[in-house]
This record gives structure tokens, C-alpha cells and sequence, in this order.
């Protein structure tokens, strides 16, 4: 039996409405100022005051944006093989390592255990990765699957210099340098819930965590964030802040621009 009709891709009303895809933490980000856009069939926060403002938060504090409407495909496999064969079929060769998040083909690959991953990606790719994924799952030795998992985790990022101590005050996940460098993949706990970080540049990371859970996290990341000058910031925004290592700061590239 397929799921797939549970996908937020696959939602067709005909020619009755148009569905729209809306996040946990939509009422929030509402409620803190968003101004919402639809982009691939999602509500999304664009962004609250000013991009001057916005940007500013980024370079001396921290901000904080919902992501979750990123795509995101688990990848279960009967034999850790057939998950390296598949992953570097599609991801342009790319090996996974436990620890480590690799950044191919667009998307995070992100190893779970020897035989599951989890793929994060934009929701407009995500049919196609998927049906890429299926393809290459037909050489696979067992059984291979793909699931939607994308209304699964809620994703929040947050960036910028005091990101870390902003983490810090829910977490005791380790985000220094040292534990966690760039491209860094670690579980654990967020706001006391089960969750993912990924280091996504130098002082920008990815958080996943329960869909049930997500205007809780809000909260609580609002909460921890304001008390350090920090504030929540558009996907206009964000987007301009790019994912990436060392050499160079992106935020002050992008206050700049």
C-alpha cells in the first residue's frame, strides 16, 4: 500500500481550491509580525520588520526563521550497502558518514544509522528526488523505501554570532567548533524533545525536530533569543545568508548588499 497521497506535494483540490500547506509555527510567526507569501504550496514567513532590521539582528545577535516546510525524505534500507549505492547514485557520488551532513544535488543527506538517512531539501524538489531516489531503489539487493517525511520534523534555522548561546540556554547539545564543526550532523536533544542539528555554516544551523512540538520550540527559542538582542527573520532574509564554511561572514556580506 502506498502513502504517497500523504505528501504535501501530492495535495490536489481540482478545480475546487487551491490547497495550502501550513507549518506549526505559522500562528506565531503571525502573531510576532510575519508578513506570509505562498511558494510551493506553503504559507511561509517572508519576513517581520524591516530587511535593514532583519539583517542587522543576523550580524550582532541571532535570528531565528521557520523552515518547515523544507522537504524531507527518510531513506530506509535492508542492507547499508544498498543505502551507499543509492545515495551515490543520486547525490553525485556522495558518501555518508555518521556524524556528518553532506551537502549534494541541492539537498542535506543526513545519516541516521548505517541502513536510514534523512534527506532535507526544497519543497519543490522534492517530487523529483523522490522519484530519482524510487528509480535507483530498483537495484537495491532488499527492501528499499522512501517516505515523506516532511510534515514529520518541523525545522527551524538560526544564525548568526550569538547562535550558539542562544541554543545553549535549551540545549546542552555541544555546538562548539571542536564537537560540531561546519557540515557537523548531531541528534540529540532540542528544547528537551527529540531532535537533529546541523551545522550549516559557521555560526548558522538547521534544527529538526517533532511536528507536534514545533510552536512549543518557537517559544522557547523566542524566549532565549530576545533576552540576547536577537529576532525573527524571513525566509527574504535568510535566504540571503548563505550555507557554507569558513572564509568570509555572509551576514555582513549581506548587510552590505
Amino acid at each position: 500500500m502506498s502513502l504517497e497521497f500523504l505528501a504535501p506535494d501530492a495535495a490536489d483540490g481540482g478545480e475546487r481550491f487551491t490547497p495550502l500547506a501550513r507549518t506549526p509555527m505559522e500562528r506565531a510567526a503571525r502573531a510576532a509580525g510575519a508578513r506570509f507569501e505562498t511558494r510551493d504550496g506553503w504559507s511561509v514567513a517572508v519576513g517581520y520588520a524591516s530587511v535593514e532590521q532583519e539583517r542587522e539582528a543576523c550580524r550582532r545577535a541571532a535570528g531565528w526563521a521557520d523552515v518547515s516546510h523544507l522537504g524531507k525524505l527518510e531513506l530506509h534500507a535492508g542492507a547499508a550497502d544498498d543505502l551507499r549505492a543509492i545515495v551515490a547514485q543520486v547525490a553525485d557520488g556522495a558518501a555518508l558518514e555518521l556524524g556528518t551532513a553532506t551537502r549534494a544535488a541541492d539537498a542535506w543527506w543526513l545519516p541516521l544509522t548505517a541502513e536510514r538517512a534523512l534527506v532535507v531539501c526544497q519543497p519543490g524538489a522534492v517530487g523529483s528526488l523522490r522519484e530519482r531516489l524510487e528509480d535507483a531503489a530498483g537495484s537495491a539487493s532488499r527492501t528499499f523505501s522512501v517516505i515523506d517525511a516532511t510534515c514529520k520534523y518541523a525545522a527551524m534555522t538560526l544564525v548568526g554570532p550569538l547562535a550558539r548561546e542562544v541554543f545553549a540556554r535549551f540545549s546542552a547539545v555541544d555546538l562548539r567548533p571542536r564537537s560540531l564543526p561546519v557540515q557537523g550532523f548531531r541528534p540529540g536533544s532540542v528544547a528537551r524533545t527529540p531532535g537533529m542539528v546541523v551545522r550549516e555554516g559557521d555560526d548558522r544551523f538547521l534544527l529538526l525536530f517533532g511536528w507536534a512540538v514545533g510552536a512549543y520550540v518557537w517559544e522557547t527559542v523566542s524566549d532565549a533569543g530576545a533576552h540576547l538582542g536577537g529576532s525573527p527573520v524571513g525566509l527574504d532574509t535568510l535566504d540571503e545568508i548563505a550555507i557554507g564554511g569558513a572564509g568570509g561572514n555572509p551576514i555582513e556580506e549581506a548587510s552590505r548588499a
